[in-house]
């Protein structure tokens, strides 16, 4: 037998049919168009009825009524739940999302607020720039609100020239006189009862109107305490001052209390060393405050080592009256009526009217001596006043700048008390 040790020949691809030429396509003629064989419309069509069923009546005859909008699969509403909760937790967390856009906001409103805003946090050059660019801006009536806070920002800023050739250019414009230029703050009207006035923070020679506001109420009838305890301290001249105004209420007997002045002793105490001759004046002041509310060994310790200091004779203890005398008290005692502020207010909480919002009827706290107030401080005493005012109580603001009313409104706190600013 033979085997064949070769392959076997490939199959042979089955032939295709041969091509047949197609039919030829029939003629196909085109429609005449509407236009052009729709005669002339001589009479207008009949109107129409239509009667739409409801889809209750449709179903009751037996027809199948389907949505044209079918509802999402059940896989849709997942992804799209999943979605939602994915960029709630990846964004919602931003504070942007917290801000509430206004919509027509007042221009000059808009204008005050970012003047009071630049004035609150010091940046006093900025605010009169500002100011001093929309007095163009605003030339009627409206405008007289920005000149109140030229006129308050230049008095601040101790620059009488300026203050001077705008009042000439605000009496060219509106035909009335000008504000006056204040040489020192006038005093408030008597008032019944004591009348509580705080010294706060580091006084010096330019921020001398808080001792000529204190000058001036010392001079006034009526009980004054006179709150130490937020004083950090003062420079030369303003202690000198100070002393020469305690010791001369004390020799003519004004009744004058002293509040919360153990702190400045103290610190008085710790600065001033035996020999060193260098701030006669702080001594002087220690020593009246010694007289008034320290023990009299420790007055007769200090006064010898003044005396050697300075090379002089001793100054002599003085009994005190049976009104300076007495234990020191916390905060402004409660039978005060008014509670008199001064100089910056920056990052207070107003624990020392605490007592008076809550032994009087219509607490009046007065601003007149008060420079500016700061952001911070703002926001403190809307929250010291809210539960007073919500309790039913009338609280007065007196004669804020209109700096600082301006501010106080944008806070809110015209909403907590009744805000009184000077007309002029």
């Amino acid at each position: 037998m033979v085997f064949s040790f070769f392959k076997k020949p490939p199959q042979k691809m089955p032939e295709r049919a041969p091509a047949r030429p197609r039919a030829p396509l029939p003629e196909m003629k085109l429609a005449p168009r509407a236009e052009e064989t729709a005669a002339p419309l001589s009479e207008p069509l009949p109107d129409l009825e239509f009667t739409v069923e409801s889809p209750q009546s449709m179903a009751e005859k037996g027809i199948t009524v389907r949505s044209a909008n079918p509802a999402p699969s059940t896989r849709r509403k997942i992804d799209v739940a999943m979605s939602i909760e994915d960029f709630e937790a990846d964004f919602t967390e931003s504070s942007v999302m917290a801000i509430d856009v206004e919509h027509d906001v007042d221009p000059l409103q808009a204008d005050v607020e970012q003047v009071v805003v630049l004035f609150a946090n010091g940046q006093d050059g900025a605010a009169r720039s500002v100011l001093e660019s929309l007095l163009r801006t605003y030339p009627g009536d409206e405008g007289k609100r920005l000149w109140r806070l030229l006129f308050d920002l230049l008095q601040i800023l101790d620059d009488r020239p300026a203050f001077d050739r705008y009042g000439l250019e605000f009496a060219r414009c509106y035909e009335l006189s000008p504000p006056a230029w204040r040489d020192g703050q006038a005093a408030a009207a008597p008032t019944v009862g004591a009348r509580a006035f705080v010294l706060q923070g580091v006084l010096t020679a330019d921020n001398h109107r808080a001792l000529q506001q204190l000058e001036l109420l010392l001079a006034q009838a009526g009980e004054i305490q006179l709150d130490l305890g937020r004083l950090a301290g003062c420079d030369d001249l303003v202690a000198n001052k100070l002393a020469e105004l305690l010791i001369a209420a004390r020799r003519s007997g004004k009744p004058l209390t002293l509040v919360d002045s153990d702190t400045l002793i103290r610190r008085l105490d710790e600065r001033l060393k035996p020999g060193d001759a260098g701030h006669p004046a702080a001594w002087r002041l220690l020593l009246e405050l010694l007289q008034r509310q320290g023990t009299q060994a420790h007055f007769e310790e200090r006064a010898v080592e003044f005396a050697v200091t300075f090379e002089v004779s001793p100054p002599s203890w003085e009994t005190p009256p049976a009104r300076f005398s007495g234990g020191q008290t916390a905060g402004v005692p409660s039978h005060a009526e008014v509670l008199y502020l001064n100089g910056d207010l920056k990052n207070q909480r107003f624990e020392a009217m605490l007592p008076l919002l809550e032994a009087s009827e219509q607490p009046v706290i007065d601003f007149s001596g008060v420079r500016r107030v700061d952001f911070f401080s703002a926001g403190q005493l809307v929250n010291r006043l809210a539960p007073f005012k919500a309790a039913g109580k009338e609280i007065i603001l007196r004669s804020p700048n209109h700096l600082v009313a301006e501010l106080m409104a944008v806070v809110g706190l015209n909403k907590q008390a009744r805000i009184v600013v000077p007309k002029s």
